[in-house]
């Protein structure tokens, strides 16, 4: 059983309150799944993201909406685009049709984490070298 503020035991998803606004549940998840992916434990990531242990932990179990600074933490940490984390948030993250390439890696339980992390870094230099080459629409 999980002590207070301590991590939940188990993988199973997070179901968030009812009165929680409407994807932060899947954020919390989300997080979850990146922060294992990155091998951060929860209290480096606290620290890397400038939150509180406590607060990620009620970020990972969908009990709270973080603030712009928090999503903004959070993805440089995680190094992601905040726009990956604002799209759980939206409840798009939770649909087939926007599930993106990095979301359906991570997704992929045939995949071990550090299949995962491999294919993550690939995907996105390929993604960062094909933007560096992309003309100028002036």
């Amino acid at each position: 059983m999980s002590r207070a503020g301590s991590e939940p035991d188990s993988d199973e998803p997070v179901e968030s309150p009812a009165w929680a606004p409407a994807g932060v549940g899947a954020l919390g998840e989300f997080i979850k799944r990146q922060r294992s992916l990155a091998a951060l434990s929860q209290r480096e990531l606290a620290r890397l993201a400038d939150v509180s242990d406590a607060y990620l932990s009620q970020l990972e179990r969908g009990l709270h909406e973080p603030s712009v600074r928090v999503v903004n933490g959070l993805s440089q940490a995680l190094n992601l685009p905040a726009d990956n984390l604002l799209r759980y948030l939206s409840g798009a993250g939770r649909h087939p049709e926007s599930i993106s390439t990095e979301d359906s890696i991570i997704a992929d339980d045939r995949l071990s984490d550090a299949q995962k992390q491999s294919l993550l870094d690939v995907y996105r230099a390929f993604v960062a070298a094909n933007a560096e080459r992309e003309p100028d629409p002036r």
